[in-house]
């Protein structure tokens, strides 16, 4: 079996035919003059199972732990975002720069989550973010 990527696995070849033991592979010393020629049995598609395809694909999997950390540093992204767009709104220089970037974070983070009370928060505030926004381009054209 090979794992093609974080979905998919194929087949591997299939064994192949073995080699008479005097093709320059492994031998003990004198073994061969006691057994006289012997085949061994070659092993097939070990190197497509360790290829980089089959490392990579178990690096994406990721255990809780590594869900936990990932939606964590989505969350940190959004309250950082906020905490920009706090600022900007005290400064009174809101752009639609900050509310493009708080968007882009919230729906990143709705499309990575698997929670429904979760992406039902990211989704209201993914549309504030869209009314703000269009209030902030309409009183940009009346200026």
């Amino acid at each position: 079996m090979k794992v093609i990527g974080p979905n998919g696995i194929g087949q591997t070849q299939g064994p192949r035919q073995a080699r008479p033991s005097g093709a320059g592979g492994f031998r003990l010393p004198g073994a061969a003059d006691a057994a006289g020629p012997s085949q061994a049995a070659s092993v097939s598609g070990m190197s497509s199972v360790m290829g980089m395809d089959a490392l990579l694909a178990l690096q994406d999997v990721g255990g809780p732990l590594e869900r936990k950390r990932r939606a964590v540093s989505r969350a940190g992204r959004i309250l950082d975002e906020l905490e920009k767009l706090k600022v900007a709104l005290l400064d009174g220089e809101v752009t639609n720069l900050d509310m493009q970037r708080l968007q882009r974070a919230v729906r990143e983070a709705r499309d990575q989550t698997d929670d429904p009370r979760l992406e039902a928060v990211l989704e209201e505030v993914e549309m504030r973010a869209a009314v703000e926004l269009a209030k902030l381009e309409v009183a940009t054209r009346a200026a």
